[in-house]
């Protein structure tokens, strides 16, 4: 008698799949202060270290899956900063662009700059555009640098482009607005990893992160390598990427 009043039984929902791999990784690079003074050194040797860890996180990213890489190097905040660290930046941003882009350019990396562009010297713009001009052809890699760059900032840019571009108002949607982003060509992050142990987005790419999934190592930037980045894929391969939904729905 009682089987007339079980309930249906309900089949599980299937969950998502996982991903199989992150194919866009923005990255935003913390530590090299803290580096420094953890070694008794100057800020600008966790800086210059930070450098070598940009190399070889680009060097091992093509081998982990990753097509498009975007790091954050240098905030709109960052300007903030003392007159000496400041200049000590824009000079090894300059010789970074002079001696290591060279060689990620021989490795097939194709160098896009991310930001403003009206608060450098004319040196540092014109080496900024030969490094983009020269890697423009490569297929491998594409590494896009954060310089003088605010997810706000970038948003509020892309706004007024709307509105001098004559866009009428029930013609603006999500579509619209990337489209005038500062790189709309940037694929929105799978994934985006912070070191340092910090657990913020600070302002970056606040648009296009709305649904990556994030890591936060406590390693520090300086001590990141292939082996950190791909520890950080292999924690992202485990979730579950839902945009929003719940689980088992499609």
């Amino acid at each position: 008698m009682l089987d007339r009043f079980r309930l249906p039984r309900r089949m599980p929902r299937s969950e998502p799949e996982l991903p199989a791999s992150a194919r866009t990784v923005a990255i935003i690079m913390d530590g090299n202060g803290r580096w420094a003074r953890k070694r008794g050194l100057p800020v600008l040797a966790g800086h210059r270290a930070g450098t070598a860890a940009l190399r070889r996180t680009v060097e091992a990213a093509p081998g982990l899956g990753i097509r498009s890489l975007c790091v954050y190097a240098f905030s709109t905040e960052n300007w903030s900063r003392s007159d000496d660290e400041v200049r000590d930046l824009m000079d090894l941003f300059r010789h970074t662009i002079r001696t290591e882009f060279p060689q990620l350019h021989r490795q097939g990396v194709r160098i896009r700059f991310q930001g403003r562009r009206d608060r450098v010297s004319d040196e540092l713009l014109g080496l900024m555009t030969g490094i983009e001009e020269q890697t423009a052809g490569n297929e491998r890699l594409d590494l896009y640098v954060a310089f003088d760059y605010g997810g706000r900032a970038e948003i509020v840019d892309a706004c007024r482009r709307l509105v001098a571009d004559g866009v009428r108002v029930e013609e603006i949607d999500s579509a619209a607005l990337q489209a005038r982003l500062a790189r709309p060509e940037l694929p929105d992050p799978d994934l985006v990893i912070r070191t340092s142990g910090e657990r913020r987005l600070s302002n970056f790419l606040l648009w296009q992160a709305a649904y990556a999934e994030l890591v936060f190592t406590p390693t520090l930037w300086p001590d990141f390598d292939g082996e950190a980045l791909r520890a950080a894929l292999q924690e992202y391969a485990g979730r579950r990427r839902r945009f929003g939904g719940r689980a088992g729905d499609r």
